[in-house]
């Protein structure tokens, strides 16, 4: 884990060893002065030479200046390394991600990725920080400050050593306890996060069910959890502070006594005995922040944790080593399918399914939910791998394609039509990203969506809100019907993507379809036979399975579910009418 997150540190190398460098240089500087102060005491002061106290002013002042911007170039380059650690660490985990299947994604909340991208992340940021920086500098100054004790004074040297245990002990305990809490943590904030998204984007039906004060006690009982869980953290690394009181002023007592004792009999100087007092702050000032090191390396060690399960997550849809690039038509065939999210050939949510569409056909799909309707169409494309069977497009197993040809060539809009913030066109483009005006008016057209475009003031230029707030459900249906037409596939999915238009506006999308695109091969999930009554074929999915395959005459001959929906929907318009 350790070697793939510092992985991540690539160009900012040379800051990562220049910033603890100059901080080592800062400590001996440090360490040194108190030695020069003693000599000013002793020689300067003491011994009455003007010129002595001038020479080692001077020295000290030096010293000081050299300290003061070896400490600022440390923290000027340990900043640098820190925050570039942090984007390569985004980078690394968003790119990951973009590689993920269906499969993976469903492994992980949308929640729980976009903490692991910001808190943890950031946490991991600040303990790099201090790793290069204080993880240095502290041992460096301990290490430092306690061979000038030793030479000072070899006897009251041994009083520094004796905290060490009670320090280790204390810190043992401080850790031990502490982690368990933080991983439970950050998964509680992963909550946080889902329920403040969740109540972000259905604020609508919060507002119009008047549920504000159930979502208002559902954010405070998950908030309420963290502050539990951090209050009871931060208890037990409180604990640090008195511990290391106790230690720094039982040595200072400790010094006082015996170091006064030594100097009245003659065999310290005042000097040493004032530099051994600073050299006992900086050792114990060290340990404290060792201490605060690891403290913090507990709490961004859950999220080294969390951050590493997804860097090392690999994708479960890959490319053959040698894939095929060409698809040569968009001809499907489904030969003894089977499919479970689990991975589990005992628990099939698709099964038996044998299917053949020929290139260029316009196939509807009817069934009621939970029918696996979704699921059958997302196999073509990749979006999940078969458990049982084989799937063809143009005659060869998708699993022989490249993962982007493929998916190049078969255009999906999707039950939940996503939008992003930016202009129709930028929207758009995502179909195609070298289309012209002229291409995209043309598809837009098809879509039934060109009109209501150019009614808006700004036309294609017009700015999409986050989600595509701004639009209707039908035009944001026709939008993405439109970009999915730029892309000019081979295969053209729809998924109940017009169930928000009126049935005048979808007959004149099939229309279009028919007409414009004749040797695309269009699959239409519907929910309206309407939609789907002039298709080629009509499969009737149920329970998982192909219960019955053929034209609108045939199946309402020979077919009971289908001739049931019918029948509904047939009397529901006589009623509206």
């Amino acid at each position: 884990m350790i070697k793939r997150l510092a992985g991540c540190v690539r160009q900012y190398k040379k800051e990562s060893l220049l910033a603890p460098l100059f901080v080592t240089f800062e400590v001996i500087l440090e360490v040194i002065i108190p030695t020069v102060l003693a000599k000013l005491l002793d020689d300067g002061v003491m011994g009455g030479s003007m010129s002595t106290i001038l020479t080692y002013g001077a020295i000290l002042v030096g010293l000081a200046i050299v300290s003061l911007a070896c400490g600022a170039l440390s923290g000027h380059f340990a900043a640098i390394a820190s925050a570039g650690f942090g984007a390569n660490l985004r980078h690394d985990i968003y790119y990951n991600i973009q590689d993920f299947s269906f499969q993976n994604i469903d492994k992980y909340s949308t929640a729980s990725l976009i903490t692991r991208l910001t808190t943890d992340v950031t946490n991991i940021q600040n303990a790099y920080q201090m790793i290069i920086r204080i993880a240095v500098r502290s041992p460096a100054m301990l290490i430092f400050s306690l061979i000038m004790v030793f030479r000072i004074n070899a006897k009251l040297s041994l009083m520094f050593l004796a905290v060490v245990p009670v320090l280790a002990i204390g810190f043992l305990f401080i850790i031990s306890h502490a982690h368990p809490i933080f991983e439970r943590v950050f998964k509680t904030y992963d909550k946080l996060n889902r329920v403040v998204q969740e109540n972000l984007r259905g604020i609508r039906v919060v507002k119009s069910f008047v549920q504000e004060d159930y979502e208002i006690e559902k954010f405070n009982e998950v908030s309420g959890s963290i502050y539990r869980d951090f209050s009871k953290a931060e208890k037990l690394i409180a604990f640090n502070g008195p511990l290391m009181q106790f230690c720094i002023y039982g040595c200072m007592m400790l010094i006082s006594y015996f170091g006064a004792r030594l100097v009245v009999t003659g065999e310290m100087t005042t000097g040493y005995l004032f530099s051994l007092f600073t050299y006992l702050m900086q050792v114990l000032m060290s340990l404290m922040m060792l201490s605060f090191i690891f403290i913090t390396i507990i709490i961004s060690r859950a999220s080294a944790e969390r951050i590493d399960e997804v860097l090392t997550e690999k994708s479960t849809l890959t490319n053959c080593k040698e894939p095929n690039i060409f698809i040569a038509d968009g001809s499907i065939k489904f030969e003894n399918v089977g499919f479970s999210y689990a991975g589990d050939k005992d628990r099939l949510c698709l099964s038996d399914v044998n299917l053949e569409i020929k290139s260029g056909e316009t196939v509807g799909i009817i069934g009621g939910t939970g029918s696996s309707k979704s699921t059958l169409v997302q196999l073509i494309p990749r979006l999940y791998d078969v458990t049982l069977g084989r799937l063809t497009v143009g005659g060869r197993d998708v699993r022989e394609y490249d993962l982007e040809a493929l998916r190049n060539s078969v255009a999906m809009v999707l039950q939940k039509n996503v939008l992003f913030s930016g202009t129709i066109k930028e929207n758009l483009r995502w179909g195609n990203p070298d289309a012209t005006d002229e291409e995209m008016e043309h598809a837009c057209k098809l879509a039934q969506a060109d009109d209501f475009i150019k009614s808006f003031p700004d036309g294609y230029d017009t700015h999409i809100e986050q989600g595509g707030t701004n639009v209707s459900g039908g035009q944001k249906q026709r939008l993405c019907i439109a970009r999915a037409l730029l892309k000019k596939p081979k295969i053209l999915i729809l998924d109940d993507s017009t169930s928000a238009v009126d049935t005048a506006t979808d007959a004149l999308i099939r229309k279009a379809f028919y007409e414009e695109i004749p040797d695309t091969t269009k699959i239409i999930i519907a929910q309206r036979i309407s939609s789907v009554a002039d298709a080629d074929k009509i499969i009737v999915m149920d329970g998982g399975k192909v219960n019955a395959v053929g034209t609108h005459a045939e199946l309402l001959k020979s077919n009971e579910i289908y001739r049931e929906v019918y029948t509904s929907q047939q009397k529901g318009a006589a009623v509206n009418e």
